[in-house]
């Protein structure tokens, strides 16, 4: 059953739809025809089935940017399936930022699975349930990245920050140009419950859907340039609303808190097995 906790103050957030156009703003990259861009640009859909899943990614470069996707997740069984949605640089040491939605059996909940890869290196895995159902109707993904922070939000609210820590020697993704990325495939081999559960192709195919993609608020790279100068200003005013300087106030903090306390099931930052010489240093820190 998907979790149903009420918090204690109410709070949501309507994003404005601001719809992008998939032609304008998207490349499909791979899948042989299972992805389709529909309503004159207004929809994208990738499928996945036995043979192959498919993908897409931005035109643009970005270094730096505040963007939001609103995604319907595969529905029904998608037991084995994966929708990722990130940002991206290339190479062998590479940086990236993760939305991977991990698929389960009817009626069992999604896992928000997200990471932050810095100079080719991960393992920072946080895991989360959501507090409806995702393949019910779309809702809003965004991701913040500053020069100070990344935040993860859903349907507005924050469930993840990671502060950028590099005065400490934590590297941080802060010099590669990154592209954003879409892919549903299959990973039967851990995705649901470690691999245990595996894909039922009785299913397939498996359709994911995207509409209402923003990057208004992003610096995009070209040339091996930013559009926000070399100082990494934005064009827009300074000040509070400003999203290269933005940061949680005490009411996002409030939200963060919440959606940990009742929906984290895994946190890198907690788990000693898997790090018997040590945690990781930004484990350490609290703020």
């Amino acid at each position: 059953m998907l979790l149903n906790l009420t918090p204690i103050v109410l709070f949501s957030s309507i994003l404005a739809a601001y719809g992008g156009n998939f032609y304008q703003d998207f490349d499909i990259t791979w899948g042989d025809g299972r992805a389709k861009i529909l309503n004159n640009g207004e929809l994208l859909t990738l499928s996945l089935d036995r043979a192959s899943g498919s993908g897409f990614q931005s035109k643009n470069e970005y270094l730096f940017g505040k963007i939001d996707m609103q995604i319907k997740l595969v529905p029904g069984n998608s037991a084995g399936t994966v929708t990722a949605y990130y940002f991206s640089s290339k190479g062998s040491t590479w940086d990236e930022i993760d939305y991977e939605f991990l698929g389960n059996l009817s009626g069992d909940p999604y896992i928000v699975h997200t990471n932050i890869y810095t100079q080719g290196k991960g393992d920072r895995e946080q895991q989360f349930y959501l507090w409806f159902d995702p393949r019910a109707d779309f809702h809003t993904y965004s991701i913040l990245w500053n020069p100070q922070r990344v935040i993860f939000y859903v349907d507005g609210t924050p469930i993840r920050e990671f502060k950028n820590m590099e005065s400490i020697g934590i590297p941080f993704p802060e010099n590669q140009p990154m592209r954003i990325y879409s892919s549903l495939w299959n990973a039967d081999d851990w995705a649901t419950r470690g691999g245990l559960v595996k894909t039922d192709w009785t299913w397939a195919p498996f359709t994911a859907s995207y509409r209402n993609f923003n990057a208004i608020d992003a610096c995009l790279w070209a040339s091996g340039k930013s559009s926000c100068g070399p100082s990494g200003s934005s064009s827009s005013k300074p000040g509070p609303g400003n999203w290269l300087t933005q940061d949680l106030d005490a009411t996002g903090q409030e939200r963060l808190r919440w959606v940990q306390r009742n929906y984290m099931i895994y946190n890198y930052c907690t788990d000693t097995k898997r790090f018997p010489q040590g945690l990781p240093p930004e484990c350490a820190i609290t703020t």
